[in-house]
């Protein structure tokens, strides 16, 4: 073990390889219960989604521990599970064609990353572009759990409000918020997963979360089968782009982030990419015929990193607990029915993803607007995709006008073409 995971050569050991990847399992845990929760909301069976989301993480961190010994742990993302349920509920489609827009991509994000022109692509993107989308995606899964627990409602004249304070769920919320805050401020490690069984005890003493058991055999789950001939037949593109670009964009930002905190970067270039990416790519796609949303490096992950994760063998360990799971389907069952202990966890999640905002250039108007298009348009629209198209419309143009046009890459004039091509003749919602 030693040897494969090159421990030694890392500086590091067993003990403490084991340790980072209890860390990073503590961390990242609150995802088998709060995306089960999102997309059961979509009519996705809990059970399936549950199982998926297990299934498509273990597979997704074993091929990163293996294939690029790295301490990076993958799962379903935020935001994209989100995007998702919001796809099913507006385009009237079954869950099923969706799944086959996640499995496309997950096979385009595969092929890219054997060749030179995912590197291109994600070059190719401008800064305040990557940053933006990263800040939208995190006020639209911060506004969805503002709905959820009744913090915010719909009304006819603002068309949002704030809902009433006195409601069991919102207190029950807004204590679950605090509790977390709290533990985040404190550096506790798992703080979202601590936070979550802290509202659930307290859920638990009210009267407003029962339980049918804790622990059980893993619950039955298919193969599904993802459609993806309706994809075509739908015009789904650019739900398909929005999956990929979004992927690829949080799992190069991620991978390289983390593995630059672990000294594991060789003369400012990420030494393994190949498989690093083709790891996410294969759990994506793994994802999607499963019944899950896509997925991506788990940020989390520096956690297990600042803990001493230097190898693979982080990620073996996080797997393994990971996979452990399965056999505790009629408690998550329980916690995601009460939106009061995921809603925290989304609007945490939210303000977490705002951190890149600060590298954006406010005071260069053609930088500026794009970002804050897509930031803006992104939780207003309820559509990830509609964000992404808007500021990938808006940067050309602007650029163009302002006499920088030769500054502007040659492939996000396709994009730009592509997308108002896709929102004119074919929107997305």
């Amino acid at each position: 073990m030693k040897e494969w995971f090159k421990l030694e050569e890392r500086k590091t050991n067993v003990k403490t390889e084991t340790l980072a990847g209890f860390t990073t399992f503590l961390t990242m845990v609150y995802i088998v219960v709060v995306n089960p929760a999102i997309l059961s909301s979509a009519g996705v069976p809990f059970d399936q989604v549950f199982m998926a989301t297990i299934i498509s993480a273990v597979i997704g961190t074993l091929l990163m521990a293996f294939w690029a010994n790295y301490p990076i742990a993958i799962a379903p993302g935020m935001g994209m599970n989100a995007y998702f349920a919001s796809v099913v509920a507006t385009e009237g489609l079954s869950y099923e064609v969706i799944f086959g827009t996640v499995v496309i991509a997950g096979l385009i994000f595969f092929v890219l990353t054997l060749t030179r022109v995912r590197e291109q692509l994600v070059q190719a993107i401008p800064d305040a572009l990557k940053y933006g989308i990263t800040g939208g995606i995190g006020l639209f899964i911060a506004f969805l759990g503002l709905q959820m627990s009744g913090l915010v409602v719909p009304d006819e004249e603002t068309f949002v409000t704030l809902g009433d304070l006195q409601a069991p769920m919102v207190v029950l919320t807004l204590l679950g918020l605090f509790v977390t805050l709290l533990l985040m401020a404190r550096g506790v490690k798992g703080a979202l997963f601590l936070g979550m069984l802290v509202t659930a005890g307290v859920g638990y003493a009210f009267g407003m979360l029962s339980f049918t058991g804790v622990v059980s055999a893993p619950p039955a789950f298919t193969l599904m089968a993802a459609d993806v001939a309706g994809v075509f037949t739908h015009g789904l593109y650019m739900v398909v782009l929005a999956f990929l670009l979004v992927t690829i964009f949080d799992t190069t930002g991620t991978t390289i982030g983390v593995a630059e905190q672990a000294g594991l970067m060789k003369e400012g270039k990420l030494d393994k990419a190949k498989p690093a990416l083709g790891a996410d790519a294969a759990a994506t796609t793994v994802g999607g015929m499963l019944g899950t949303s896509p997925t991506t490096a788990y940020i989390e992950s520096s956690a297990g990193v600042a803990s001493g994760g230097r190898s693979g063998l982080t990620g073996l360990v996080a797997a393994v607990l990971l996979l452990l799971t399965v056999f505790f389907s009629p408690l998550v069952s329980a916690i995601a029915d009460l939106p009061a202990i995921t809603a925290p966890v989304l609007i945490i999640v939210g303000s977490l993803m705002m951190e890149g905002l600060s590298r954006i250039d406010w005071k260069t108007f053609d930088e500026a607007f794009p970002a804050f298009l897509i930031i803006l348009m992104m939780p207003l629209t309820s559509s990830i995709a509609t964000g992404i198209a808007a500021g990938f419309i808006a940067y050309p143009a602007m650029k163009l006008v302002s006499g920088k046009g030769k500054q502007v890459p040659v492939i996000l004039y396709v994009l730009a073409l592509i997308f108002a091509v896709q929102m004119v003749f074919f929107p997305a919602h």
